[in-house]
């Protein structure tokens, strides 16, 4: 599908709000209840076409440009944060995969995980170490595979997945060109899977630790040559996903916004709705104004991404960066709105609140994006 398709798109997009303003919600409350994701709700996603909305109509996907794919996942991310999140992942993961595998592992894993045939983990934060290069999970090489050991935490989907996309290095080497990137199969020897603790937000999507301890890797199952690890992590997902968590949190805020709007509009003190109040007026249009620049800034970022410009990192960081910063003022605007009724669970603005704290450190906390915009700057490219 591409620009040209307007009314296609157009159409499309009319039918995410639908399933986000109907069934996404009946899905959010049962997942509020139960704390998990109902096995019916990846079915329906992937029956949708919703898992492969970003693929290539060669793959069997949808064919959307990224910037058309970003539009989507704005509504999507409206609904429940973890029904955004199996969009997320699902629309993103085959990337990274990609870029590196040969056919025949386009076969095994690229087709199948664009089919919503098989569920695959991004595998790369630890427990014991920072971010990108800092991997201490490691591989000793016996002939034909890989023995792997090491620890790798808040893996999401992690225990339900059927691969690991997995980051780790050659053992005894440093930095970037030790890396190697893995297909892992979730049940092979010498690993234990620890489902995490429930989170304050999020609530449903699992998370992982896992512990390995020689667990055998085929060296076939290797994305790329050895040293190519980050480059199949940071290029393939983490930069366009990046983008994808800053267009989140865009989603999320307007929801906050419409939420608070609805309240006002509903609420009144002294023979007067909220929204005849200068406070809450002013703070609303504050809102809309926030998440407008970071809706143009993050489009922004992802046309620079699918031109493959130079500034497309940075511009990730920047776009991360400032919507997260945004989805947290709107967020507490919209709940102080409410007043102390939106404090209480079982409150809409009172799940999206808890849910928009995580986007803080998703894809890297705002600390490691201002690393990422820092270096260009001070590399003298901006």
């Amino acid at each position: 599908m591409t620009d040209d398709d307007g009314e296609a798109f157009a159409t499309l997009a009319r039918e995410v709000e639908a399933f986000v303003r109907g069934p996404g919600e009946e899905y959010a409350e049962t997942i509020e209840r139960t704390r998990a994701v109902p096995p019916q709700l990846w079915d329906d996603l992937r029956d949708r076409g919703y898992l492969r909305l970003a693929a290539p109509a060669e793959y069997g996907g949808a064919g959307l440009s990224f910037t058309q794919y970003l539009r989507l996942l704005e509504l999507f991310s409206m609904s429940h944060a973890s029904l955004r999140m199996i969009v997320h992942v699902c629309n993103g993961v085959w990337r990274a995969m990609d870029q590196f595998a040969t056919d025949e592992q386009r076969k095994r894993f690229v087709l199948p995980q664009v089919a919503g045939d098989l569920r695959v983990a991004f595998t790369l934060t630890e427990p014991t170490a920072g971010t990108g290069a800092d991997l201490r999970a490691s591989v000793v090489r016996d002939g034909d595979t890989y023995l792997l050991s090491g620890e790798k935490h808040l893996i999401t989907f992690g225990v339900s997945c059927d691969y690991w996309l997995l980051f780790a290095r050659l053992a005894g080497t440093s930095g970037k060109d030790g890396t190697v990137a893995l297909m892992v199969d979730r049940h092979v020897p010498g690993v234990r899977v620890e489902p995490m603790a429930d989170t304050m937000g999020v609530r449903g999507t699992d998370h992982a630790h896992l512990i390995f301890d020689g667990a055998p890797v085929p060296v076939a199952n290797r994305l790329g040559e050895e040293g190519a690890g980050l480059a199949v992590a940071l290029g393939g997902f983490l930069t366009p996903s990046r983008i994808g968590v800053a267009m989140t949190c865009v989603g999320l805020a307007r929801r906050a916004q419409e939420l608070a709007v609805a309240h006002a509009r509903r609420r009144v003190t002294f023979g007067k709705p909220l929204t005849a109040r200068q406070a809450i007026a002013f703070a609303l249009a504050e809102n809309a104004a926030d998440i407008e620049a970071a809706r143009q800034l993050t489009l922004h970022a992802a046309r620079r991404w699918e031109a493959g410009a130079a500034d497309a990192d940075a511009l990730s960081s920047m776009a991360k960066l400032v919507a997260v910063d945004m989805l947290t003022r709107v967020t507490d605007k919209a709940l102080q709105a409410h007043g102390g009724i939106g404090y209480w669970e079982g409150s809409p603005i009172e799940r999206v609140y808890r849910d928009a704290r995580a986007q803080r450190f998703e894809e890297g906390t705002n600390e490691i994006q201002k690393t990422v915009i820092a270096r260009e700057i001070l590399a003298g490219q901006r």
